[in-house]
Protein backbone atom coordinates (compact mmCIF):
# COMPACT_ATOMS: atom_id res chain seq x y z
CA UNK A 1 0.00 0.00 0.00
CA UNK A 2 1.35 3.45 -1.36
CA UNK A 3 1.40 6.39 1.80
CA UNK A 4 0.68 9.42 0.63
CA UNK A 5 0.94 12.80 2.72
CA UNK A 6 -1.02 15.67 1.53
CA UNK A 7 0.46 19.26 3.11
CA UNK A 8 -1.13 23.02 2.98
CA UNK A 9 -0.15 25.37 5.12
CA UNK A 10 -2.85 25.01 8.15
CA UNK A 11 -4.28 21.41 7.38
CA UNK A 12 -7.76 23.31 7.54
CA UNK A 13 -8.78 22.89 3.41
CA UNK A 14 -6.56 21.66 0.94
CA UNK A 15 -4.82 18.92 2.46
CA UNK A 16 -8.09 17.71 4.23
CA UNK A 17 -9.73 17.60 0.94
CA UNK A 18 -7.07 15.91 -0.60
CA UNK A 19 -6.89 13.23 2.47
CA UNK A 20 -10.51 12.79 2.05
CA UNK A 21 -10.80 12.29 -1.57
CA UNK A 22 -7.58 9.48 -1.93
CA UNK A 23 -8.46 8.04 1.76
CA UNK A 24 -11.59 5.76 -0.09
CA UNK A 25 -8.63 4.57 -2.64
CA UNK A 26 -8.09 0.57 -1.18
CA UNK A 27 -4.41 1.15 -3.11
CA UNK A 28 -3.21 4.04 -0.61
CA UNK A 29 -2.95 4.90 2.72
CA UNK A 30 -3.25 8.38 3.13
CA UNK A 31 -2.10 11.73 5.55
CA UNK A 32 -2.70 15.28 5.98
CA UNK A 33 -0.67 17.97 7.84
CA UNK A 34 0.08 21.64 7.36
CA UNK A 35 3.53 23.30 7.81
CA UNK A 36 1.80 26.30 10.38
CA UNK A 37 -0.67 24.77 12.10
CA UNK A 38 -2.51 26.71 15.09
CA UNK A 39 -1.16 24.89 18.28
CA UNK A 40 -4.24 25.45 19.94
CA UNK A 41 -6.68 23.60 17.36
CA UNK A 42 -6.81 20.09 18.10
CA UNK A 43 -7.91 19.12 14.60
CA UNK A 44 -5.03 20.74 12.84
CA UNK A 45 -1.85 18.30 12.13
CA UNK A 46 1.92 19.63 12.26
CA UNK A 47 4.07 18.05 9.69
CA UNK A 48 6.14 15.61 11.82
CA UNK A 49 9.28 14.32 11.07
CA UNK A 50 7.43 10.58 11.76
CA UNK A 51 5.07 12.00 9.04
CA UNK A 52 7.82 12.57 6.61
CA UNK A 53 9.79 9.58 7.34
CA UNK A 54 6.30 7.20 7.12
CA UNK A 55 5.19 8.98 3.51
CA UNK A 56 5.95 7.49 0.68
CA UNK A 57 4.82 10.48 -1.44
CA UNK A 58 4.42 14.36 0.21
CA UNK A 59 1.84 16.09 -2.27
CA UNK A 60 2.35 20.30 -1.11
CA UNK A 61 -0.09 22.60 -2.20
CA UNK A 62 2.64 25.20 -3.21
CA UNK A 63 6.47 26.07 -3.44
CA UNK A 64 6.30 27.70 -0.03
CA UNK A 65 5.55 24.31 1.55
CA UNK A 66 8.49 22.49 -0.09
CA UNK A 67 10.98 25.48 1.19
CA UNK A 68 9.44 24.62 4.42
CA UNK A 69 9.77 21.08 4.82
CA UNK A 70 13.44 21.21 3.20
CA UNK A 71 14.19 23.41 5.41
CA UNK A 72 12.86 21.58 8.64
CA UNK A 73 13.68 17.83 7.26
CA UNK A 74 17.10 18.27 4.76
CA UNK A 75 16.80 15.77 2.01
CA UNK A 76 13.09 15.31 1.45
CA UNK A 77 12.70 17.24 -1.49
CA UNK A 78 13.11 14.12 -3.30
CA UNK A 79 9.17 12.48 -2.13
CA UNK A 80 7.72 15.58 -3.25
CA UNK A 81 5.69 17.05 -5.86
CA UNK A 82 4.25 20.43 -5.94
CA UNK A 83 0.85 20.75 -6.73
CA UNK A 84 0.31 24.65 -7.24
CA UNK A 85 -3.21 24.70 -5.81
CA UNK A 86 -3.69 28.37 -3.91
CA UNK A 87 -4.82 28.77 -0.85
CA UNK A 88 -8.25 30.00 -1.68
CA UNK A 89 -10.18 27.28 -1.64
CA UNK A 90 -12.53 25.91 1.33
CA UNK A 91 -12.57 22.17 1.96
CA UNK A 92 -14.69 19.81 -0.32
CA UNK A 93 -14.94 22.85 -3.42
CA UNK A 94 -15.74 20.88 -6.48
CA UNK A 95 -12.61 23.58 -7.99
CA UNK A 96 -10.45 21.89 -5.74
CA UNK A 97 -11.37 18.35 -6.13
CA UNK A 98 -10.98 18.44 -9.72
CA UNK A 99 -7.59 20.39 -9.26
CA UNK A 100 -6.55 17.68 -7.12
CA UNK A 101 -7.40 14.55 -9.47
CA UNK A 102 -5.75 16.35 -12.28
CA UNK A 103 -2.71 17.59 -10.61
CA UNK A 104 -2.13 13.85 -8.44
CA UNK A 105 -3.16 11.23 -10.79
CA UNK A 106 -0.75 11.46 -12.93
CA UNK A 107 1.44 10.71 -9.58
CA UNK A 108 -0.02 7.80 -8.15
CA UNK A 109 -2.55 5.93 -11.20
CA UNK A 110 0.35 3.30 -11.28
CA UNK A 111 0.98 2.61 -8.16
Amino acid sequence: MRRLLFVCTANQHRSRTAEDLYRRDPRYEVRSAGTDVDELEPDEQPVTQELVAWADVIFVMEQYHLNVLEERFPGVAEKIVVLEIPDYFYRGDPELTRLLKERVSPHVRHA
